[in-house]
């Protein structure tokens, strides 16, 4: 798989009738491993070994309803009373970052209204922070670590 602009990582990777999986440590269970998972994979690594982010206070790929349509996240964080406060959406690193991968996550945040948005394609990481009562927002320079969130 691609080099990524995240630290490297050893991960458990299995082939299977010509295709390759690869064990996510979060949900338990090997999945098919695309671009798009190999960005999720390396990120959430970075997340829980360099940002020190819990691994049970993240929840990777589950289903959610906007405007009663069946979407699925990349990633939330939760904080330690459960709330949600980091959306992320994960991109393979073919796939430019642009207006239109910021458009997606801002709608799942209809839903979420997380103080944190962040888009990866695993070259380039863009971290942007919300003031929900004053619906203004900028962008951070770095990813903070979880107990600076």
């Amino acid at each position: 798989m691609e080099q990524l602009n995240l630290p490297e990582y050893i991960f458990t990777i299995r082939s299977q009738e010509q295709r390759k999986y690869i064990f996510d440590t979060i949900r338990r269970k090997y999945v098919l491993l695309t671009p798009e998972e190999w960005v999720r994979q390396n990120f959430i690594r970075y997340l829980t070994e360099e940002k020190e982010f819990p691994e049970g206070l993240i929840s990777i790929e589950k289903e959610f309803k906007l405007n009663k349509l069946s979407k699925r996240y990349d990633a939330v964080v939760f904080n330690k009373k459960g709330i949600p406060v980091l959306l992320i959406e994960c991109k393979a690193p073919s796939v430019t970052i642009n207006q239109k991968v910021f458009d997606q996550i801002a709608r799942y945040n209809i839903e979420f209204k997380v103080p944190y948005l962040l888009v990866t394609n695993g070259l380039k990481h863009i971290l942007c922070k919300i003031d929900l009562a004053t619906r203004k927002y900028g962008f951070l320079k770095e990813i903070p670590t979880y107990s600076g969130l």
